[in-house]
């Protein structure tokens, strides 16, 4: 019986159209990156299907600075009449991207 090479799946799934990411362990990276447009299968490599992105995440809320609610009790993720703020934040980190007015 003739063995599947080591990436057969992933092999399969860029046949298919799928976005490749190869793993770089060299001393700086330890990261995952794109594949460029040509490149080779090595078996000591890691290979994997590039993920889909995490999407932003989105709070609206409103600011009662007389004391009478928490921060917390003021955003919800629903836009609503009389939101005065929008706050995002990146979806892959978590950090705050962007804070607006309304």
């Amino acid at each position: 019986m003739k063995i599947p090479h080591k990436h057969a799946e992933v092999i399969k799934a860029w046949a298919d159209g799928a976005e490749i990411q190869w793993y770089d362990d060299s001393p700086r990276e330890h990261r995952w990156k794109d594949c460029p447009i040509s490149f080779i299968w090595d078996v000591r490599l890691q290979f994997r299907v590039k993920p889909e992105p995490k999407p932003d995440v989105v709070y609206y809320g409103v600011f009662d600075m007389d004391g009478s609610m928490s921060i917390e009790s003021c955003f919800t993720k629903v836009n609503d009449d009389g939101d005065e703020i929008k706050i995002t934040f990146d979806g892959e980190t978590g950090k705050l991207k962007a804070a607006e007015v309304l």
